[in-house]
């Protein structure tokens, strides 16, 4: 790739790229994040490197190998453009017959067409998925579209024209503007408005500033940082580029977890990229405007997702949060200035100065502009990343592109925002994803991480696994979360292992308020919210378990006792031989016994019964 000096440049390099795409009229994308390489998608890649040599079509047929398009579940994918034929689950020895029949022939390979698991219908192009169908991709939708490792693929649908368009024609003050104009807010969690952020980030004394991004991202099962820079690491890049112009800022970072090693190597081959082509450095495209990045790599600490823990991080210090009473956009690296957003507000940025304020401000509501990337996972049929506009209803989500819940049962809750977001019931599943309904409910956008519960949950058992998460997850700093969370989880041990009492239940919500309250960072004042959304929507479960020793759920071990229905028993014996600790006694033919003082209540006789004979009560 050449140096690009001037805009006009870039727009007769852009024009260059997209005529030799037009000359290679048949295009195989291959999705290859890191759910897709998990799956075998290198594999399926080198089998289409050999297959097009072989073949001869090497040349007359692009290959382009992506990252993640967000239907994980179906991965390692392949869509077959300009058709969009939509292939799933593909193997290594299905590419020939793939190269054969659809690339030479036309033809559609039904074996690997999509299936609707609602509807039972196959469906062969993208656009038609029902997973695809009811969502709004402005972002996920670009991943398809490049190769993550090169630049020129970026440049060909548009990229970095909006960094040309802010250093040719508009001041900082107008890029700042412009963004207020968007409504854009944090998409990291806390939903600051991103241009108020920017502007007293712009105003503080001191130099050199500093921009950072945030993609930490520690929270489990979220992964939207993840995927949106492997796969398109330079829209997250061009979006830094843009806030250090408006802001003033020298030197940015790229803040991302060990534990994605593709999303740290793609960022830097990014980097670099833009630096060769003079997209990132020193006077950039001739006008005067420096800047430049490099990737700081995290340890993984959930905690280090707070802003000021992640700036103590990056300072080599213990990755904890300090109190803000100044905030980091005033003092923060160093000590100085330091705007810092996470990877999905830097990549909005391109795409609001490209189509103007308006366009983005248009989707969502009033207060909440934009879309936002959620991670769907959980006992839902279609789970992946999902993008959808700020006004969507969670009923959308879960059943419209989730397919709803699986194997006939019924979605009991969806838990909303990370392990310390809150558990929304079916009832409430009209509600808009946006900032100021989600909370209002108890829960919160967060990080976007959202889990499906069917009725098959212990709500009281979900409470807890979080709490536990976040009590390890703690960085001990303050009293109220240190010895809070710990407390809470005390209590909620109790309740499932049938201890719990009335007054622990009326302790339980006082505790979690007064956590919320008076904790240092967001960690603490967040983490009652899984115990406080339950005791609010399903406190009658937490009834059962202390009034009735009983688990409705059938899950908390301590609550269930297995017996034998006589009617049902055929004397088998295949629960006899399943039991790991002979916990059931009976001759062939005859009803048979379990000995409650030694059953672990594994639940494994239930599982192997066939006739329904093992009942819990």
């Amino acid at each position: 790739m050449p140096k690009i000096e001037r805009p006009d440049q870039l727009t007769s390099l852009r024009g260059e790229l997209r005529r030799k795409r037009q000359e290679q009229p048949i295009t195989v994308v291959v999705s290859s994040g890191t759910c897709g390489q998990a799956r075998g998608s290198l594999g399926v890649v080198h089998a289409f490197h050999r297959e097009l040599d072989r073949q001869g079509l090497a040349g007359k047929v692009a290959l382009r190998v992506t990252g993640c398009h967000g239907f994980c579940e179906q991965e390692p994918l392949a869509i077959v453009q300009p058709k969009n034929i939509f292939y799933r689950r593909i193997k290594p020895d299905d590419v020939p017959e793939i190269v054969s029949e659809t690339l030479i022939k036309g033809k559609v390979l039904d074996k690997l067409v999509y299936t609707d698991p609602v509807s039972g219908e196959k469906v062969i192009r993208e656009g038609e998925i029902p997973f695809y169908r009811a969502q709004d991709r402005v972002l996920l939708g670009q991943n398809k579209l490049v190769d993550p490792c090169k630049i020129e693929d970026y440049i060909a649908i548009g990229g970095y024209a909006a960094l040309a368009k802010v250093l040719a024609s508009m001041k900082p003050e107008e890029v700042i503007a412009e963004i207020k104009a968007s409504g854009l807010r944090g998409r990291g969690g806390g939903g600051f408005p991103t241009a108020r952020k920017w502007e007293t980030c712009r105003r503080a004394p001191g130099t050199p500033k500093f921009i950072i991004c945030n993609a930490d991202e520690g929270d489990p099962g979220a992964f939207m940082n993840r995927s949106v820079l492997e796969g398109n690491p330079h829209s997250v890049l061009e979006g830094m580029i843009i806030g250090a112009y408006a802001i003033g800022a020298e030197h940015g970072f790229i803040y991302v977890r060990t534990e994605y090693p593709l999303a740290v190597e793609h960022s830097r081959i990014a980097i670099e990229q833009a630096r060769e082509c003079g997209l990132l450095g020193e006077n950039i495209l001739s006008t005067g405007f420096s800047f430049d990045v490099r990737v700081a790599r995290g340890a993984g600490a959930f905690v280090s997702g707070e802003s000021t823990a992640l700036i103590a991080a990056l300072e080599g210090k213990v990755s904890e949060p300090k109190p803000k009473d100044v905030h980091t956009v005033e003092k923060g690296y160093k000590n100085l200035p330091s705007n810092l957003n996470n990877v999905e507000t830097w990549s909005d940025v391109p795409i609001i100065i490209n189509n103007g304020s308006a366009r983005f401000a248009a989707r969502g509501t009033a207060k909440s502009t934009g879309t936002k990337i959620f991670a769907l996972t959980g006992q839902v049929k279609n789970t992946g990343l999902v993008e959808v506009a700020l006004d969507t209803s969670l009923r959308t989500i879960l059943y419209d592109i989730g397919g709803g819940a699986v194997d006939g049962k019924e979605i009991k809750a969806v838990q909303v925002g990370g392990p310390s977001g809150g558990c929304i019931p079916a009832k409430l599943f009209d509600l808009p994803v946006d900032f100021e309904a989600l909370t209002e409910a108890g829960a919160m956008i967060g990080s976007g991480g959202m889990v499906v519960m069917d009725d098959s949950t212990c709500m009281v058992d979900v409470a807890r696994y979080f709490l536990e998460f976040l009590q390890d997850e703690s960085c001990g700093k303050c009293v109220p979360c240190r010895l809070g969370i710990g407390r809470m989880l005390e209590i909620v041990t109790d309740i499932v292992a049938g201890r719990g009492t009335e007054e622990q239940l009326v302790l339980l919500e006082e505790l979690g308020k007064t956590i919320a309250l008076s904790s240092l960072c967001a960690l603490g004042k967040t983490a009652p919210n899984p115990v406080l959304t339950t005791l609010r929507y399903f406190r009658p479960e937490y009834e059962v378990h202390v009034r009735k020793r009983r688990c409705p759920a059938g899950v908390c071990r301590a609550l269930i006792h297995y017996a034998i229905d006589p009617e049902n028993c055929t004397g088998c014996g295949t629960c006899l031989g399943a039991c790991p600790q002979d916990a059931i006694t009976g001759e062939k033919k005859e009803t048979h016994v379990i000995n409650e003082e030694i059953c672990t209540r594994c639940g494994i006789c239930k599982e192997e019964c066939n006739f329904d004979a093992v009942t819990v009560r």
